[in-house]
């Protein structure tokens, strides 16, 4: 066994309602199996004394939490970030003017966007993204593929989803017919893909979920064939779902039924399943959400970028609903920054709730404990004795921080942007800000170009 002691860190946080002395001298890291061996509360030394341990890591200038983990991204969408044409729309008019656009997507762009998204989640403090993937024109058949390859590359942990769009404009759905697919190739593709990637157990590296993208774009008969599967191959389920007002108008008019009473008649109303955005529920939506064991990606940065809504994040949590952090895809917020997302996080939900209801450990644990939670994951989101060592450093130095006194508070008042170290299994993916082993320069150069020629067309 090779250890390392992550020493005497400026602050360790282990959750709200936590004693945070009981890791006040850090932690110790076994690096051979990729888990936390021992919590060195303070006053004390590891087991053994500090001779006992084969590295150490003088974390005094470091706040310590848990890897962050995003629970929604469109990894695709770094390609349209910031694109004039629907830098002012809400949903539906801007999904409607980036669909031909997404449409000319390449397995090279799905590649280089898939890393772009990835390093720059990483570099933030994020070690688990899940994927939102449902597009796949011509020549697309292998995306997840694509993105399985990146995911290893850089060493993070990641939920793909094999999403779908199988309800076009001809029939009354939102995507142009050349983004659609029959419901036979998506749930055979679904079926190919949890049997080669999908990892089970404590520290899986690669899962795979079933995602139909939305009310609008995806038929009943889908949504139905894919709860059956997922349940067979227990694996998790996603979709968007009460995002806006326009979808809600949508359910009511297609199938008579408000969001959550749909989501109940296609068989998705269970703990398997983790939602989208989730902003228009009301009172009795919440508890049935909870009650079922549902869980809810708050995407706070879209959400206000599209102007959707303000998701009732706490009265869903009090529900008994899980609720993670998620960033949604680079076209609807622009950058993949989970830590950032956190700080939005805070005070969107304070402006429903306010400061006493909202605090700086609640929405670090919704971007830790609460995401894993909604990826159906207990192993990692939390510091303990035998979890995985998935661990963000953040260095609270520079302008942004200099008067500031309590590290927690600070690392999500003064608006961290970025983790010095990241830890994924024991090993480091980040040093110094950077992504261990990767050429931003030239990534970003091949990135820009393909950008480029997909909006051009």
């Amino acid at each position: 066994m090779s250890t390392v002691w992550l020493r005497d860190p400026l602050a360790v946080h282990l959750g709200r309602d936590i004693d945070p002395t009981s890791a006040g001298r850090g932690l110790v890291i076994d690096t051979d199996s990729g888990t936390i061996l021992e919590l060195v509360a303070a006053g004390e030394e590891p087991a053994g004394g500090e001779r006992s341990v084969d590295e150490v890591f003088d974390a005094g200038e470091h706040v310590i939490t848990p890897g962050l983990i995003n629970t929604h991204h469109h990894f695709y969408q770094t390609l349209t970030r910031a694109w004039a044409p629907v830098a002012d729309k809400p949903l539906f008019d801007w999904l409607i003017n980036l669909y031909p656009v997404w449409a000319r997507l390449t397995p090279k762009a799905l590649e280089l966007a898939t890393t772009v998204a990835m390093a720059e989640l990483l570099e933030s403090g994020c070690t688990t993204a899940a994927d939102h993937h449902y597009l796949f024109p011509t020549g697309m058949d292998e995306a997840i593929d694509v993105q399985v390859d990146v995911v290893r590359r850089l060493g993070m942990r990641a939920l793909l989803t094999r999403g779908s769009m199988s309800l076009g404009v001809d029939d009354g759905g939102l995507p142009p017919q050349s983004t659609v697919q029959d419901a036979e190739v998506i749930l055979a593709d679904s079926r190919r893909l949890v049997e080669t990637y999908h990892e089970r157990g404590e520290g899986a590296q690669v899962q795979i979920g079933l995602a139909p993208c939305s009310p609008f774009s995806v038929t009943t008969e889908l949504m139905r064939d894919s709860a059956v599967l997922a349940e067979e191959l227990d694996v998790r389920l996603h979709t968007h779902l009460a995002e806006t007002l326009d979808e809600e108008e949508f359910c009511k008019e297609r199938f008579g039924l408000r969001t959550v009473d749909y989501l109940e008649s296609v068989g998705w109303l269970n703990e398997r399943a983790w939602i989208a955005h989730g902003i228009h529920f009301d009172t009795e939506e919440i508890a049935r959400l909870g009650a079922a064991g549902a869980s809810v990606a708050h995407c706070p940065t879209s959400n206000m970028r599209l102007a959707s809504g303000i998701a009732r994040a706490v009265e869903l949590e009090d529900a008994g609903v899980n609720v993670g952090l998620g960033v949604d895809g680079s076209a609807s917020n622009d950058a993949s920054n989970l830590i950032r997302e956190v700080r939005q996080a805070l005070y969107l939900q304070r402006l429903r709730y306010g400061s006493a209801e909202v605090t700086c450990a609640r929405v670090l644990d919704w971007a830790t404990r609460g995401s894993a939670a909604a990826l159906g994951r207990d192993d990692i989101g939390r510091i303990e004795v035998g979890k995985q060592a998935d661990l963000a450093l953040f260095r609270l130095d520079g302008l942004a921080f200099s008067g500031s006194h309590d590290p927690i508070p600070a690392l999500v008042l003064c608006g961290a942007e970025k983790a010095d170290r990241v830890m994924v299994a024991g090993a480091w993916r980040v040093l110094d800000g950077h992504a261990v082993g990767l050429d931003k320069e030239a990534l970003i150069a091949a990135h820009r170009e393909e950008a480029r020629r997909l909006v051009a067309g």
